[in-house]
């Protein structure tokens, strides 16, 4: 092979490799330009995506919210009568109920509990609010739970109590105080069994049983 045939195949290859980078750079020219196109679209989609996924979850929520509150019983002024395991009677009422149809719990507004209804001695709970599990027999109220029993005219205030209507017992651990005529006690928590015939007060660490008695007056 000559000189000059050495050069030309080197020339013709040099061409070869010019010619396929040349290629290349097209074809990854024609990509570029591609993606430059496609970003915009698919940021555009995906910003679609997620606004009409966001506006959908909003208006099925709303929508579940009405139809869960369109299937929710309101009561005015409802009563609730019952008895305990021992006979005893008693009544729940309210200013208002609203019963939630997933758990079947009633929301009660401005509740009064009357236990032992009819009988020598009636103990009677108010509270601004309270929660009445029927199928789990039991009430609970608070804030603001006054609890007075007529014969005794001992009355106590505590901000939660929570009542058994399968037994009657009333108990509490938010701590409690009250008046009467022997005078006054506070604990941290409570219990009132036998529908208000005997009261156990229990206190612990700093929030000990407090109480005073007041003296005979003079006459007496």
């Amino acid at each position: 092979m000559t000189e000059t045939d050495a050069r030309e195949d080197r020339k013709r290859e040099d061409e070869a490799r010019l010619a396929l980078a040349a290629d290349r750079w097209r074809a990854r020219s024609r990509r570029v330009k591609l993606y430059r196109r496609l970003l915009p679209i698919l940021i555009l989609l995906l910003a679609g995506g997620a606004l009409t996924w966001t506006v959908f979850r909003t208006v099925m929520s709303g929508v579940e919210r009405e139809a869960s509150q369109s299937r929710a019983v309101a009561l005015e002024k409802p009563m609730f009568h019952g008895q305990d395991a021992e006979g005893r009677s008693f009544v729940i009422g309210a200013q208002g109920a609203v019963r939630d149809p997933t758990t079947g719990y009633f929301t009660l507004n401005g509740p009064t509990l009357r236990l032992n209804l009819g009988g020598r001695r009636v103990t009677q709970i108010t509270a601004d609010a309270g929660t009445y599990n029927e199928a789990g027999r039991t009430v609970t109220i608070g804030p603001n739970v006054k609890i007075s029993e007529g014969e005794s005219g001992f009355d106590l205030v505590t901000p939660e109590a929570v009542v058994d209507t399968r037994t009657g017992i009333v108990t509490g651990n938010k701590g409690i105080s009250g008046t009467g005529p022997l005078g006054t006690i506070s604990a941290s928590s409570y219990v009132i069994a036998e529908q208000g015939e005997r009261v156990t007060f229990s206190g612990s660490g700093e929030n000990k049983i407090r109480g005073t008695i007041n003296a005979p007056s003079s006459g007496e």
